[in-house]
């Protein structure tokens, strides 16, 4: 019996790194499923989080290649569009879906917005070092050519303007719009505090709900639209003052749009701050109010309110209170604590719908589920290449002699894996693979098991994708990847995986052909 393999092979490698991976690098260098050869992600840790809470589950900011970022968005098509004004906003923002299932934002800068790659990253990097339960991080980056491109968290309720402003079912009630103005407040405090007290065009565009419900800042407002651009994309009649005199944004210049975003907040319109102004002056704060709350707030707490926008929106920048004012002032006015934020919004919670039923586990999803792994690989041992028999049609003129190289090679590997001769099974395989005229999900389904008996879940959760890619509904591409995404602690994930692999073996058992 051989032993263990002690290092991935080449092509899961960066140039240079060192043979054996750390725990911490894991699920960040995953593949673009439609290559064999890969370039791994670059990670940074990110530093701690300035008491901004637990932000446990947010990865550690990368560098994507542009391939993973293409196949996450479908090739950046039209349909997965997020951006408010669709494609014609300057920057646009695709809804995309990373291979470990996690979803995602990306914005879409031109060459021309940011012409000097290199400071494009060293801006990323600085704003991924942020971290805050009130922000919808940034994780990662991508500079590729003309393309730039920023990978944040994506949040799937909305922005606060389509609940505000085009609101279906029903508005905001007065209650969440205060919790909405104190998380936003934090997250600016926390991000003042580490060193970026700068936000770009801060206005409800930017505000973002999670799958909680609850208001988060979007990361991408610390970063200009483009490295000597507009800082601000709104009507001028919104834009700070001394931005329109210097094109400078201030500390000041974010309390200016914090207070458009109140008034956004009280009169569910979007109103000029200066007729606002004109409003409060006149103690017409009645009118100032959204008719749609049916007069359901507290002329207490929006008197509050009312008067810290008209200080945020003071002409002077000197006349403006700093951020701490803000979360003091909004902190106290804070009711139903105890309601969470997706029941005062309207929107069901994406975990609470009804669980999937489960089928009934083969052999094979038995000892997944156990991650039995000496199970699993008597199991594949015994199946040999049967689901192969359709993958492959090749004409005499390819039988050539290194058709017999590669089948030999895979022979090779064959008998080593059946004797777990884990190392040289691997290298047979993928010298198989890496010639590229015969494809078999089979040799992927040995090599990610292989891995995972190597305690290598990162190499193994590849391999049962690049299956899965070559037989779409094949369960067991389906049950590997439960088996590697449980390895890495993905649980969640790991079950969704596995209920789709049963669910696909009890299809195919019904339907007596092979997938």
């Amino acid at each position: 019996m051989g032993s263990c393999c002690s290092s991935l092979p080449p092509e899961n490698r960066l140039p240079g790194e060192a043979a054996v991976e750390a725990p911490e690098e894991k699920m960040k260098n995953l593949p673009n499923l439609h290559t064999n050869h890969h370039q791994p992600r670059r990670s940074f840790s990110p530093v701690p989080d300035g008491g901004g809470g637990d932000e446990e589950g947010v990865p550690p900011f990368a560098e994507f290649s542009l391939p993973e970022l293409k196949a996450a968005t479908n090739g950046f098509s039209s349909k997965n569009i997020v951006s408010e004004s669709g494609d014609k906003a300057p920057n646009l923002v695709y809804k995309g879906r990373l291979q470990n299932r996690r979803w995602i934002a990306v914005k879409k800068f031109s060459r021309a917005a940011w012409p000097d790659p290199k400071q494009f990253a060293e801006e990323a990097w600085g704003v991924g070092k942020l971290r805050h339960r009130r922000l919808a991080n940034l994780i990662g980056y991508c500079c590729d050519g003309n393309e730039r491109l920023l990978v944040a968290e994506y949040m799937p309720n909305d922005t606060l303007a389509k609940h505000l402003f085009h609101w279906e079912n029903q508005t905001i009630e007065w209650a969440m719009r205060l919790r909405v103005a104190c998380f936003i407040a934090e997250a600016l405090e926390d991000c003042s505090n580490e060193g970026r007290p700068l936000y770009h065009d801060l206005n409800a565009y930017r505000v973002l709900f999670d799958e909680d419900g609850d208001p988060r800042l979007s990361c991408f407002g610390h970063m200009k639209n483009s490295r000597d651009g507009k800082s601000y994309s709104t009507n001028l009649a919104y834009t700070p003052p001394e931005y329109l005199r210097n094109g400078r944004v201030t500390p000041e210049s974010v309390i200016f749009s914090f207070g458009t975003i109140l008034l956004d907040l009280l009169s569910g319109k979007h109103i000029p701050p200066s007729h606002a102004l004109d409003m409060i002056r006149g103690k017409n704060i009645l009118v100032l109010m959204d008719s749609h709350l049916e007069g359901n707030f507290s002329t207490e707490e929006a008197t509050s309110v009312v008067d810290l926008a008209s200080q945020c929106l003071q002409y002077e920048p000197r006349d403006r209170p700093d951020i701490k004012k803000l979360v003091a002032t909004l902190a106290p006015l804070q009711t139903k604590s105890d309601v969470p934020s997706h029941v005062m919004l309207g929107i069901q919670k994406r975990e609470e719908a009804p669980p999937t039923t489960l089928h009934p586990l083969s052999p094979l999803g038995e000892a997944c589920s156990r991650m039995d792994l000496t199970a699993i690989h008597q199991i594949l041992v015994m199946a040999h290449y049967r689901e192969d028999q359709t993958t492959n049609e090749l004409s005499f003129q390819e039988w050539t002699q290194q058709m017999r190289d590669i089948l030999d090679a895979r022979k090779k590997g064959d008998f080593a894996f059946r004797d777990k001769d884990l190392k040289t099974a691997i290298e047979c395989y993928s010298q198989f693979i890496d010639v590229g005229t015969m494809v078999s999900p089979t040799v992927y389904a040995r090599r990610s098991l292989c891995h995972l008996m190597c305690d290598q879940p990162d190499a193994a959760l590849r391999d049962a994708m690049q299956a899965q890619y070559i037989y779409p509904d094949w369960h067991t591409a389906f049950y590997m990847q439960a088996v590697a995404l449980s390895k890495l602690n993905m649980q969640s994930d790991a079950m969704d995986m596995l209920q789709e692999a049963a669910m696909l073996e009890e299809k195919r058992q019904k339907g007596g052909k092979v997938p």
